[in-house]
């Protein structure tokens, strides 16, 4: 699996829209505050670490996905 993850990956492993988009702008406000890379913060990215979402939802993705 690649190392970044967007809102149709989530959606593609089951998540509704609306989830999945919550969950990457969380992944996002997290990559700026936390790790202090400003790059996350534009409304038009929506690619970000899958080591970053796996956290916030305490799920470890499969790497074969």
């Amino acid at each position: 699996m690649k190392p970044l993850i967007d809102k149709d990956d989530l959606i593609n492993l089951g998540y509704k829209p609306h989830t999945a988009s919550s969950i990457i702008k969380q992944a996002k406000i997290f990559m700026v505050y936390n790790r202090n890379v400003p790059f996350y913060n534009n409304r038009r990215l929506g690619l970000v670490p899958r080591d970053v979402v796996e956290s916030l939802i305490g799920i470890k993705f499969d790497e074969e996905e």
